[in-house]
């Protein structure tokens, strides 16, 4: 299962009804579709998929970042080779993986934990584990949402290379948990 472009190129075998329609998670439509561009034969992708045009509230830019990437239109197209399962379901299962990588973007950037520290089942979770509860216990201590920085600062504060004063200072800094 993945998102495609809205300019994807393919010709549409079958059109399946549908009974959502245009509030934000709502299927709009689904189909069977091949895709024909010219990438089509080479990626592997001249089979029939399954195509959900997912309805979504459109996010426009507000100025150029210079990062790349779409503004998100009224409609996400899920592109996947589940066919036996209601509309409603693949919409639900990108929402959940989108969750998911949104935690693991957090988890990478906010906590430091760019690299694991063990390869086994038991040292993943360990890492996992103390990992959230610094998270929580940031949280609590701060009552603020957690930032890089803060992890940072009380790494520095940790290690002697901060004072009590400074750490006070950036805590008071942060916006205030919404």
């Amino acid at each position: 299962m993945c998102r495609v472009r809205d300019n994807s190129v393919f010709d549409t075998l079958e059109d399946r009804p549908v009974t959502g329609g245009g509030k934000p998670g709502e299927v709009r439509r689904d189909r069977i579709i091949r895709f024909t561009g010219s990438q089509a034969g080479k990626s592997g992708l001249d089979m029939p998929l399954r195509l959900v045009e997912i309805a979504s509230e459109p996010r426009r830019k507000a100025h150029k970042t210079g990062r790349g990437g779409p503004e998100q239109g009224e409609t996400i197209l899920v592109v996947t080779d589940i066919m036996d399962v209601e509309p409603e379901v693949i919409a639900l299962i990108y929402k959940h993986r989108w969750a998911v990588e949104t935690f693991f973007r957090f988890f990478k950037h906010i906590l430091g934990c760019r690299h694991l520290l063990s390869h086994c089942a038991n040292g993943i979770e360990i890492q996992v584990y103390v990992a959230i509860i610094a998270c929580m216990l940031i949280t609590l201590w701060t009552d603020r949402k957690p930032t890089l920085r803060t992890y940072e600062m009380l790494c520095y504060y940790m290690s002697g290379m901060a004072s009590e004063e400074e750490l006070l200072s950036h805590i008071e800094n942060l916006k205030p948990l919404s």
